[in-house]
């Protein structure tokens, strides 16, 4: 062999050997391309076949949990508003659960989707911390029960009766007839009155009378009159007494009891007691006395 000359026979057989090696590598690699492909692609379709097992399991599941639930809620005669909640944030939770369980069956770390549902949920509560206040609130008043649907009460200055407690807010329908919502949080950190709770409340009236009027007189037809009123209360009795003295004459708190339900009728039928006892006796108008006194100079 000379150097500087090359053998066309040799550098033939030199290229051929190449070619034959590299198809014969690139063959081998495309089955170790085409093998871990196909590895990978089956062994994450089992895993996509696993987590809908799981959603579909857990789905059924989560709906017999949740029969299961509210039938024994209802043994146990629990609020149908508590009850709902108690059922809805079940629901929520399993499906959390069940989530988590699908991720984990389709390989996601579940640690860092843990770690993502907390940040996430720190941001929304700085960003709706009102709501969740009156979110807390109606846990508290479903638990407490200060008062339930249908009852009469007064808050956070709202007079009506209880139509709804809802999840944020609670509805009332005032004695005019109008539908307001307030936030449960007003309503809980607010004076509550409720007014249907006991069996019976007082209806507060006065009646003035003149200062030539015998207060005892008064009292005596007042007292008469009122417990022919209907839907007042015999026990206990109508209290009629002197509540004070004014420049017009003695005051006399009149103050029939009944049921909340007969309150504003007792209202107005007393006060219409009172003005009918005055007139049928010829009470006379209460007025104020002044003496006027001349001074010697």
């Amino acid at each position: 062999m000379v150097w500087g000359k090359v053998n066309p026979a040799h550098y033939e057989k030199t290229l051929d050997a190449f070619h034959l090696h590299s198809n014969l590598k690139g063959e081998a690699t495309m089955r170790e391309t085409i093998g871990f492909v196909g590895g990978y692609v089956a062994l994450f379709g089992w895993r996509v076949l696993g987590g809908i097992a799981v959603w579909i399991v857990g789905g059924w599941a989560i709906k017999l949990l949740s029969a299961g639930l509210g039938r024994l809620l209802v043994a146990r005669q629990v609020d149908r508003t508590l009850a709902g909640y108690v059922r809805t944030s079940a629901n929520i939770l399993m499906k959390i659960l069940v989530l988590i369980a699908v991720f984990s069956v389709l390989g996601i770390e579940t640690t860092s989707f843990a770690a993502l549902l907390a940040a996430l949920g720190i941001a929304i509560g700085a960003a709706w911390s009102g709501l969740f206040a009156n979110f807390a609130a109606g846990i508290f008043l479903m638990v407490l029960r200060p008062f339930k649907v249908g009852d009469m009460v007064n808050a956070a200055g709202v007079t009506g009766d209880v139509k709804e407690i809802g999840l944020f807010v609670t509805a009332l329908d005032t004695v005019d007839n109008v539908r307001i919502f307030v936030g449960n949080n007003k309503l809980f950190s607010d004076i509550i009155s409720n007014y249907t709770i006991n069996p019976y409340r007082r209806v507060d009236l006065k009646a003035q009378i003149a200062h030539s009027v015998n207060p005892q007189d008064a009292t005596r037809l007042l007292k008469e009159r009122v417990a022919k009123i209907p839907n007042v209360m015999t026990n206990p009795a109508p209290s009629v007494e002197i509540l004070e003295f004014t420049p017009w004459g003695p005051v006399i708190a009149v103050r029939p009891f009944c049921h909340n339900q007969d309150y504003w009728q007792v209202y107005f039928d007393t006060n219409r007691a009172i003005a009918d006892v005055c007139q049928e006796a010829r009470f006379a108008v209460p007025e104020q006395r002044v003496a006027l006194r001349s001074l010697p100079v």
